[in-house]
């Protein structure tokens, strides 16, 4: 077999490729139309500025003076002001320039803004400090230089605040030929605290999301107060009353706090009213300054299913990823491309996509290059990993220390139609991979596996319960860190239900649920990314980890609630009934029995490490042999002779196997 036997790593230079300069882009039209106008309100603010200084120092002497024209130094002084000015005023000017003050788009200006101000102001100063004591003795007073700097700091501060302010008045909308709020599309506002102050602000200034006139809060001690205008007039509960008293047409969820049951309790109020339900897009957002697109964000079906934010142990993932030269296989589908973007927030020496479909990767590389810029140090690499030869030539050329494993056939109904292609993908892939890897010396191995390897009725979950056993047995049998994470659904993937569901309500339905009762656990893709590198930094070897997956959630339910959220009742999108799929069950479960006995937390609240399974390694090794030689018809009795959990549907039916 050849599968217990390590070759040294050949050693191979390091490759690297520099990506082309990025290219500047240039909007011609819309330059050309904006310089006369540019130009014109910076010469406006330029003078004024200049004005302002003038009068700071002027006014600054004559405190320091307390106002006594007639005493004898004060013509003198006055005298050397006036000769020193003209460098004083080109100075703080030129200070402005150089800071960028007229870039500065003051309608959103905010704390960062006046505390660059500051600096711009405190440059000058200092210069002018140290000519005064070192140059041109007595041209001010200390206590008269630092009066004029707090001046021009109010006085430069407060114009343009005056003139946000001015632009955000009625009759500067109107001169500005803003058009009036429409009095047909009131918004009410879930919450009172910072994040719906903010969203009210944002609404104000952004006229399309419509005008917030009311804004409820549990918080008894806001009830009857008013935020930037805007009322607190109820708790959450009172919702649906509010809307019919105000003739609320949208409602914005502005409450980050909210999480699970809670926040699905509050989606329901809203959806019950019939007017559509916005929430942040990113609460991190709240509190920030500047043209706020897309602020809001539809509701989606992960909202009603939002738990506690993970928490991760940043140390201890650092320690196994930054610097190093990290390796995703199927990086280019929905949880590798997550991993990828997950992986680069610390900062790898190198980090290799791997797949054998280029448009998703190339995406992502796209995507990762805009967000950090265009040298970053990731390479996209096209190949399979039923390819050995291949797998062969990349480590040989990049040498990656960290493999995660995420390329595999996950569709179940598919594989059921296509056994043997999944053994092949699945099983004598993920095994070129770690024979590949322990050959050229990675340290660590992350196999992503599926609740459905768990007492599997299908041969995609047969094939990855295999591929957790190859996990432990090269774990016990080489120097790599290997470990297996399994987890269940996950939302928004390729092919998942979701997708599914949207685009039979887009089609005007119906909505097909296989079962009324079938339940499955869900996470959102960056939840399950998160954990999985959690989790990475946790492995000792042969370890299989369980993700917290919260509980069950029924397909019935989330089908419900997309048609809701989409704007339909059951009567215009029904839903039908289909019957189980081949090899379906009707509940998915997290670990075996077997390895319930051992089963222990770990660091990480939302990680689970099971009780290894022991593994014949003779009868293994028979196993693989055996696979290598099936032909679509003997597939199944050779998975079932080795698999001894493996209970496969006949082809008619599915399975309502529930599980222990």
């Amino acid at each position: 077999m050849g599968l217990w036997t390590l070759w040294p790593a050949t050693p191979g230079k390091r490759v690297r490729t520099d990506p082309a300069p990025m290219q500047k882009r240039i909007f011609v039209k819309k330059t050309e139309k904006l310089v006369p106008q540019v130009l014109l309100r910076r010469m406006i603010l330029v003078l004024l500025d200049a004005a302002i200084v003038i009068f700071s120092f002027y006014f600054a002497l004559l405190l320091r003076a307390d106002g006594a024209v007639e005493a004898s130094w004060w013509p003198h002084n006055r005298a050397l002001l006036y000769q020193n000015l003209p460098w004083i005023v080109a100075l703080y000017l030129l200070s402005f320039l150089a800071g960028g003050l007229y870039h500065v788009l003051w309608k959103y200006a905010g704390e960062r803004d006046l505390i660059r101000l500051g600096g711009m102001i405190a440059v000058p100063t200092g210069v002018v400090y140290f000519v005064n004591h070192f140059c041109v003795h007595g041209v001010l007073f200390d206590s008269a230089n630092a009066m004029a700097a707090v001046l021009i700091f109010l006085l430069v501060g407060g114009s343009r605040l005056a003139w946000r302010l001015f632009l955000n008045h009625p009759i500067g909308e109107r001169l500005r030929g803003v058009p009036n709020k429409d009095p047909n599309r009131p918004v009410m506002i879930v919450g009172a605290g910072e994040a719906g102050a903010w969203a009210i602000n944002v609404c104000k200034s952004n006229s399309s999301y419509g005008h917030p006139v009311v804004a409820v809060d549990d918080d008894l001690v806001k009830q009857g107060q008013t935020i930037h205008g805007v009322p607190v007039k109820g708790t959450l509960e009172q919702i649906p009353q509010l809307c019919t008293q105000y003739n609320i047409h949208n409602i914005i969820i502005a409450i980050p706090t909210l999480r699970g049951s809670r926040l699905n309790h509050v989606i329901d109020l809203c959806v019950s009213t019939h007017c559509p339900v916005q929430i942040l897009s990113d609460p991190q957002l709240v509190g920030s300054n500047g043209p706020q697109q897309g602020a809001f964000r539809e509701l989606n079906t992960a909202d009603f299913l939002s738990r506690d934010e993970v928490t991760l142990d940043n140390e201890k993932i650092s320690g196994y990823l930054t610097g190093k030269t990290v390796l995703v296989t199927g990086g280019g589908g929905s949880i590798g491309s997550e991993l990828c973007r997950q992986v680069m927030r610390f900062r790898p020496g190198k980090l290799l996509i791997f797949d054998i479909y280029e448009n998703c990767a190339y995406e992502l590389l796209m995507e990762l290059q805009q967000k950090y810029g265009r040298d970053i140090p990731v390479t996209v690499l096209i190949g399979s990993i039923r390819d050995k030869k291949r797998l062969d030539e990349v480590f040989e050329t990049y040498h990656p220390t960290v493999v995660f494993h995420a390329a595999a056939h996950k569709h179940v109904p598919l594989m059921e139609v296509s056994p043997a292609e999944a053994v092949k993908n699945n099983v004598f892939g993920t095994k070129n991979l770690l024979t590949s890897a322990a050959e050229h010396g990675v340290e660590r191995f992350v196999q992503l596996s599926t609740d459905k390897a768990v007492n599997p009725t299908n041969v995609m979950g047969c094939t990855k319960r295999i591929c957790e056993m190859l996990i432990q047995t090269f774990a016990k049998n080489t120097s790599m860190k290997c470990m297996a994470v399994r987890f269940g659904n996950v939302l928004g993937s390729h092919g998942s239900v979701i997708p599914i569901f949207q685009h039979q309500i887009a089609q005007g339905g119906p909505v097909c649920v296989t079962h009324k009762d079938i339940t499955r656990y869900f996470m959102t893709i960056p939840e399950a990314a998160q954990l999985v590198c959690q989790a990475g930094g946790l492995a000792l070897g042969g370890e299989v980890f369980v993700l917290d997956m919260g509980e069950p959630v029924k397909i019935m339910d989330l089908a419900k609630n997309l048609i809701r959220l989409s704007g339909f009742t059951e009567e215009e999108i029904p839903i039908k009934i289909t019957g189980l799929r081949p090899g379906e069950k009707l509940y998915e479960e997290l670990a075996m029995e077997e390895e319930m006995q051992g089963r222990q937390r770990t660091a990480n609240k939302k990680i689970f490490v099971t009780q290894p399974v022991e593994i014949d390694k003779d009868r293994f090794a028979a196993m693989l042999e055996d696979l290598a030689n099936i032909t679509p018809e003997t597939v199944r009795t050779v998975l079932m002779r080795y698999v001894p959990n493996y209970h496969p549907a006949p082809p008619e039916q599915g399975n309502t196997h529930k599980g222990n």
